[in-house]
């Protein structure tokens, strides 16, 4: 069971917000959704699909989200893995051209303040 920060939470779509990952699991308050407060000054609130391409990104950035920190629990991410990213960064990512896709159904609405809901739509998984 998630025990949820913001039992009202909304996705981008205005619908419940739904979980991003257990297995690693992720989001700001680690209970595997991007619910964001006030003590979450980087909005880790969309919900994206590493690639390789934007694991490398993000490294080159400062943030290494792929090498395992095992004193912290983090496993390390690999292609194909859900996780909360800051909505800033996806946008950093988008403007490179290495955004990963996303799942708009567990990507919080706090998000549509940096980015449209259009572009989000051009970026969900399938």
């Amino acid at each position: 069971m998630t025990i949820r920060y913001d039992a009202e939470a909304k996705n981008v779509l205005g619908g419940e917000l739904a979980r991003c990952s257990m297995d690693p699991v992720t989001g700001f308050f680690r209970n595997g959704c991007c619910e964001t407060g006030p003590h979450d000054i980087g909005l880790h609130t969309v919900c994206a699909v590493m690639t390789a391409d934007f694991l490398a990104f993000s490294r080159s950035r400062g943030n290494d989200l792929s090498t395992p920190v095992p004193e912290s629990g983090f496993p390390g991410l690999r292609p194909g893995d859900r996780w909360c990213l800051c909505a800033p960064r996806w946008k950093e990512a988008l403007d490179a051209g290495c955004a990963p896709k996303l799942v708009l159904e567990a990507t919080h609405e706090e998000t549509l303040a940096i980015v449209p809901l259009g572009v989000l739509k051009d970026y969900a998984v399938a």
